[in-house]
Formats: C-alpha cells, sequence, structure tokens
C-alpha cells in the first residue's frame, strides 16, 4: 500500500475515537486523521461500519471505503456486550475528542454519553452529530443526512420551478454537518488548551485539565447554516427564495448556458465591472454601456434579456470558442466537469488533486488529494481504509490485556 510523507500533521499528538457509522461522524473524524490526529474507529464485528458495502467494490468491500476511512485504525467492539462498552470507555477517556453520529441517548444507554465521560474527564470533548441535534421535540427521531437537506433548505431552491425539488448528486448535508463537526472540534481544543490543557488522568484536588465541551451539530442546522439571507429576506421583505435552475437569484447575470454544439458553460458576470466587460466581449456594447444595467439592482429586473441576450451569443460558440473568449475578458466562465474532466484537468494534477496508491493485493488505485493544501504541515494519505479490526489487538494490547484475555474476547464475539 502507498504511504505519504513522514512529516507530522498539525494534528499530530491528537487521540480521536470515532463512534459511528457511514457519512456525517466518520467523514469529520476522516478530515481530522488526514491532518496527523491519530483516528480509533469502532466497528461492530461482523460486517463493520455499512459504508464498507455501500457503491462500487472491490472484493466485496466499497472504494469509497479507502477513502473515508484512510489513516484510521479499526477496532471491532461488539457494543451490546458490557465489557466491550468498557473498553470503549477507556478509550474515550484517553481520547481528546470522541465524535459520534448515533441517535441521541444510544451512548447514555452505554454509560457513554457526554455527561458520563465529563464526571470522570473535565477536559472531554464530543462531538455529537445527529439529524436533530441532542435537544428539541424531534431529537429521537432518525436523521439522515436526505432529511437534514430538506428541512435546511437545500432541496428546497434545487431544481428548476417547474419540476419538484431534487436532491444534490452527493450526501451534502452529511458532509456539511461533518465539517461543523471539524470547526467545532478544533474551537473546543482551542478552549481546552487555553483553560489547562489535557486531563492529566488523576481525580480530586490532584486533576489537571482544561474544560471541554460538547459540539452538538443537527445536519439540519449545519444545512441551514448554508442559506445565506434567506432569513432576513422573509422577515423583512417576505420574500420566499424559491427554485430556478442553473440561475442564481438577484445576483444577474450568473447561469448556465449552451453552446453551439450542445455544451453548457457556467458564466458568472455578476460583478459590475465584470458585466460590461462580459457584455462588450459578446458583442452587445449597448447593454454593456447601458446605465441601467450598470449596478446589480438595475439588472435583476431585467435578467430574461440579460440572460437571452448572453444564450444567442453562446448558441453561436463551441466551448472552447466561448471558454477562450470570456477568458481573455477575465470573466469567470467554466465548463460543467464531470470526474473524467477533472481527471484530466491540468489545474487538478497541477494542485495534485489526485494521488496514486494500491491495494494490498498491489491493485493500482487512485485517491483524491486532501485539502486545504498546508504550506508547513500538509495532510497526507498513510494508509487506506483499514481491513475490519485490523488493529483490534494493537490497541487492546494498548489498554493492558494480554493476549490470552484478547482470544477470550474474540471468542466470546466481544471484539
Amino acid at each position: 500500500m502507498t504511504t505519504g510523507t513522514s512529516k507530522p500533521g498539525p494534528l499530530a499528538g491528537i487521540k480521536v475515537l470515532e463512534l459511528g457509522t457511514l457519512i456525517a461522524g466518520p467523514f469529520c473524524s476522516r478530515m481530522l486523521a488526514e491532518f496527523g490526529a491519530d483516528v480509533i474507529k469502532v466497528e461492530a464485528p461482523g460486517n463493520g461500519d455499512p459504508l464498507r458495502q455501500w457503491r462500487v467494490l472491490k472484493d466485496g468491500t466499497s472504494l469509497w471505503w479507502s477513502v473515508q476511512a484512510r489513516n484510521k485504525k479499526s477496532i471491532t467492539l461488539n457494543m451490546k456486550d458490557e465489557r466491550a462498552q468498557e473498553i470503549a470507555r477507556k478509550l474515550a477517556l484517553e481520547a481528546d475528542v470522541i465524535i459520534e453520529n448515533y441517535r441521541p441517548g444510544v451512548l447514555e444507554k452505554w454509560k457513554l454519553g457526554y455527561e458520563d465521560l465529563k464526571q470522570l474527564n473535565p477536559a472531554t470533548i464530543m462531538v455529537r452529530l445527529s439529524g436533530y441535534g441532542q435537544t428539541g421535540p424531534l431529537r429521537d427521531l432518525p436523521g439522515f443526512g436526505a432529511i437534514g437537506e430538506s428541512m435546511g433548505g437545500i432541496r428546497y431552491v434545487s431544481g428548476h420551478p417547474d419540476r419538484p425539488p431534487v436532491r444534490i448528486g452527493i450526501s451534502i448535508g452529511d458532509s456539511i454537518a461533518a465539517l461543523h463537526g471539524v470547526i467545532g472540534a478544533m474551537m473546543a481544543l482551542r478552549h481546552r488548551d487555553v483553560t489547562g490543557g489535557r486531563w492529566n488522568g488523576k481525580q480530586g484536588a490532584d486533576c489537571v485539565a482544561g474544560q471541554g465541551q460538547m459540539v452538538d451539530v443537527a445536519l439540519y442546522e449545519a444545512v441551514f447554516n448554508m442559506m445565506e439571507s434567506m432569513v432576513p429576506e422573509f422577515d423583512f421583505a417576505g420574500v420566499v427564495r424559491e427554485r430556478t435552475g442553473g440561475a442564481l437569484p438577484g445576483i444577474v447575470p450568473s447561469n448556465t448556458y449552451t453552446t453551439g454544439e450542445g455544451m453548457n458553460i457556467v458564466i458568472a458576470g455578476n460583478g459590475d465591472a465584470i458585466f460590461k466587460r462580459l457584455m462588450s466581449a459578446i458583442g452587445r456594447e449597448d447593454m454593456a454601456n447601458d446605465p441601467g444595467l450598470a449596478r446589480n439592482d438595475g439588472r435583476v429586473p431585467r435578467t430574461e434579456e440579460i440572460d437571452a441576450a448572453i444564450q444567442q451569443w453562446c448558441s453561436t460558440q463551441t466551448i472552447e470558442t466561448a471558454l477562450a473568449t470570456l477568458q481573455a475578458a477575465d470573466v469567470p466562465v467554466g465548463k460543467i466537469y464531470s470526474v473524467k474532466d477533472m481527471m484530466n484537468d491540468a489545474q487538478f494534477l497541477a494542485r495534485d488533486m489526485f494521488e496514486q496508491h494500491q491495494f494490498a493485493d498491489g491493485t493500482p488505485v487512485k485517491l483524491p488529494g486532501i485539502t486545504p493544501k498546508m504550506s508547513e504541515t500538509p495532510g497526507q494519505t498513510k494508509w487506506l481504509g483499514p481491513e475490519l479490526g485490523a488493529h483490534s489487538d494493537e490497541i487492546l494490547q494498548s489498554l493492558g490485556y494480554d493476549e490470552a484475555h484478547i482470544k477470550m474476547l474474540r471468542d466470546q464475539g466481544v471484539v
């Protein structure tokens, strides 16, 4: 298996325990692992995280898994068994950050809730990702990313006005929630460190620890946080933003247009100076010099007229001539990329957005590169998503379990 460089990441020394499955929680801890955190992922014996069987498989394991679980260590624990819960508790007390995305109340049932752990380790930081958050009348309902996207507002504005709302082609709600979890974890670590730092493992008067906290991320709220000016627009002016297809409502022109050979192109000419350059480039000096169109508030009422002029020009161009003309005029423009386009694009390649790795059997595979780019402490892929329970023995031995005890736990289905 190809590994990254040995340079430590900015989160080197940070221990993370992941108690979760599928997307939101695991994506949150994935980003921490990419930048050096030591992430231990707890999985159920047998099949492990359901994501292992999602989408395209290689030898029975998802290709997605190789990305979502890269740099993580896998331990299997049957969390229905009290002995497994005790192992998880030991790992949680050693962790700087615990990330979980069970339904509210599940960890409390196992005596692994935030308040349970806080009593033992005041520096406990727990990132909790759930559909509706840890409070409120809906807290106990199951809430996947699709529901969060619907309730949070993004589904309502996605698609064309004459058709039902559409979903984005990825699990965007889970991913947005995960990023909020990462941000919350970083802020909580900062607060812990300035209030005393990591717990020294002692109780009572000898206890030394900064202040931990719970980071409560609701999927619908994370999506809602992306909804720009919707709330004040409705509250002040009664405006409900609706579906507008490829256009960006109230910001003109910014839309998707079709070239002569039927290719789609995105043009964002909504800056005042950019608009003038755009209209000059497409031969519409009349519109470029129209004082009524000099500002966005003047262009909005004439959106259809402006879009029609741009579309008429695009229909006489190939996608390459359109791109070349508008790029020369310093107008933001781009074609809509498929993954095939991305993997052959000079910009993606120049930015190292694809990493070459290989599976254990030597089969090569490309993974997406790591972002953001950091000049001194870049992220890296040390290993691909591990086999189920690949690190169980190592982790249990670090907790003081000897080989005989580990064998007994395995024989009895605890690990």
